[in-house]
């Protein structure tokens, strides 16, 4: 009867302990499979400028060229008391053919922006494009490169 506790406790100690390991889980943003795919023709990371009452977008880059996991952050802002639609974000991988990855931030998606931490990228130069509309349906853009390091 002793021998069974004693190999009960063992047990028990081996589980409490194996459940105590912390759990790593990057969030991928753009695949490998995805980051093979061609470019597309004549596509370039572009800024609009000039006065507009659209929201801005505006992609918050921590260090050049970036390591994966890395924290992607980008911004919204809003003009003339209207408020951002965080339904109407739209992330594409631009591509051919493009990639939606707006399924992937929704869950990251806020009124201010888009703060998503650990997104897995593979290395290499990766365009992308974030689209936004505001409570008066204006529209907002941007693209930008992420570019990212072994």
């Amino acid at each position: 009867m002793r021998s069974w506790f004693v190999g009960f406790a063992i047990s028990t100690a081996c589980l409490v302990s194996s459940a105590t390991i912390p759990v790593y889980a990057a969030h991928v943003l753009i695949t490998e499979e995805e980051a093979k795919l061609p470019p597309p023709k004549g596509a370039v990371a572009t800024d609009r400028r000039g006065v507009t009452r659209g929201p801005k977008v505006r992609y918050i880059d921590e260090s050049e060229p970036l390591h994966s996991p890395t924290h992607l952050q980008v911004t919204f802002e809003s003009f003339g008391g209207a408020k951002i639609d965080p339904d109407s974000v739209r992330v594409t991988y631009l591509k051919t053919p493009n990639v939606d990855l707006t399924p992937r931030i929704k869950p990251f998606v806020q009124n201010a922006g888009i703060d998503m931490p650990d997104v897995e990228l593979p290395v290499g130069d990766h365009l992308v494009r974030v689209d936004v509309k505001d409570s008066d349906g204006r529209t907002g853009s941007t693209s930008f490169v992420l570019k990212v390091a072994p």
